[in-house]
């Protein structure tokens, strides 16, 4: 009996890996980063203005390309406890608890982007290939953490995960007068996903199944306003609908080699962003709010058990993000940053397990960047990244067959399961002006 409920309850596990699909990421690219992601209202470079507006682009009044690779690394930790059963099925009193540490190591970002503006035209375009989302977790095989255990004793075994998604954006910008400027962005994006094991199939007696790696397309838009009043003060508004993708189909491969397919739909949210920006002397700094609607959003809007024991959706709330920047410009070729980003945590305590290790869960965020230019055509920039998740979000197990009007979810009392996590990324960029 206890290893039955253990072996139940860790093949839903895999649902958690998916914590990091919807994932906003808070910048785009060494400049926007180093800001904190704050761009909306103060478009410093090309690459933050096509992701947060695409009506700022009209600032740039050249032909400018720019290319950006980070390094990314998270550290997820992973905590499960367990009531222990006698042979009868009855609680002992005692619990099993253990930790488990990720082992995936260093992920790549990549972020380009390119404008073509002019002084005496109103109008501004732009493309951009962004990686705006993404996440993989590796969990190994462990005796000392229940939810890590090998297979043939009652555990989870290796959990792994792989995810990313890019997105292609088409921008055009119109000056309406000198201060204000409307902007749209038609986005083209691609997601591939690969999971071990895959939670929204329909389990057999072997348990849930693996899944190669499935890909999906999707597309939506994004509409923006600038409004710069020449005397510091800027203001950017824009909104970027759900992106809207396909299914994921995935091949899937259970324990025993049997195989069987299913399908899975997952999109990204919309989101609503307002910028102030002020520029003074040597001093530019950005502030920016974001709405993240993850209730409207396939794959986020529901949650718990199907009648055939797969995991509906993931239910997260909407959350909202605060992003802030600085930078300072009195050193001659050499612009200094400082940002910060604040995010709330769209997983309530009741769904947790659905979600660890949701390693998009970044409470805090804290940057410091740099610019360098090489000449009047080249500048380098740079930034260092750290973030914390300020905390470990805590949930119980949960197992369909324990399921009732009075416990939705399934939750299994005396269980705990939790995740704590810190990332940091060093990232580099260069920008080339083709009209100097």
């Amino acid at each position: 009996m206890k290893k039955y409920l253990l072996k139940l309850s860790f093949l839903m596990l895999s649902a958690l890996v998916y914590g990091q699909a919807g994932h906003v990421m808070q910048g785009v690219g060494a400049v926007n980063m180093s800001m904190g992601g704050a761009a909306t209202a103060q478009p410093l470079d090309i690459s933050g203005a096509l992701q947060w507006n695409p009506a700022s682009i009209s600032t740039f009044n050249d032909k400018i390309i720019k290319l950006d690779v980070g390094l990314f690394f998270s550290s997820p930790k992973l905590y499960s406890t367990v009531p222990e059963f006698d042979n009868l099925g009855q609680p002992t009193g005692n619990f099993f608890s253990g930790s488990t540490e990720d082992d995936r190591g260093v992920s790549p970002m990549p972020a380009i982007a390119m404008v073509w503006g002019k002084e005496d035209s109103k109008h501004t375009f732009g493309v951009s290939a962004f990686g705006i989302s993404g996440f993989g977790v590796t969990f190994p095989e462990s005796t000392t953490n229940p939810i890590n255990m090998p297979q043939s004793m009652g555990g989870f075994g290796r959990i792994e995960s792989d995810y990313m998604l890019m997105q292609v954006g088409l921008t055009w910008a119109y000056e309406l007068t000198d201060k204000l400027s409307l902007g749209v962005q038609t986005n083209f994006n691609y997601a591939a996903l690969e999971l071990m094991p895959n939670p929204t199939a329909n389990p057999t007696a072997a348990g849930y199944p693996s899944t190669d790696k499935a890909s999906a397309t999707g597309f939506g838009a994004q509409l923006g306003a600038f409004y710069d009043s020449q005397k510091g003060l800027k203001l950017g508004v824009s909104y970027k609908t759900t992106q809207s993708f396909s299914d994921f189909d995935f091949d899937n491969t259970y324990l025993d080699s049997t195989t069987g397919t299913n399908s899975f739909n997952m999109d990204y949210p919309a989101i609503l962003s307002l910028g102030l920006g002020y520029s003074k002397n040597d001093f530019d700094f950005a502030l920016d709010y974001r709405n993240v609607n993850y209730e409207n959003t396939d794959g986020f809007s529901e949650t718990g058990w199907t009648n055939t024991a797969s995991v509906a959706g993931f239910g997260w709330k909407n959350i909202s993000i605060i992003s802030a920047g600085l930078q300072f410009k009195g050193i001659d070729k050499l612009p200094l940053r400082l940002g910060y980003t604040f995010s709330k945590n769209p997983i309530e305590n009741e769904v947790a397990f659905y979600n660890i290790p949701a390693t998009a869960i970044i409470k805090n965020a804290y940057q410091l960047g740099f610019s360098y230019l090489i000449s009047d055509k080249f500048t380098l920039d740079g930034v260092y990244h750290y973030g914390t998740s300020n905390g470990k979000t805590i949930g119980q197990l949960l197992n369909p067959m324990f399921a009732s009007p009075t416990n939705m979810y399934g939750a299994i009392p005396g269980s705990e399961v939790s995740y704590e996590m810190n990332t940091s990324m060093l990232m580099f960029g260069f920008s080339y002006n083709f009209s100097k």
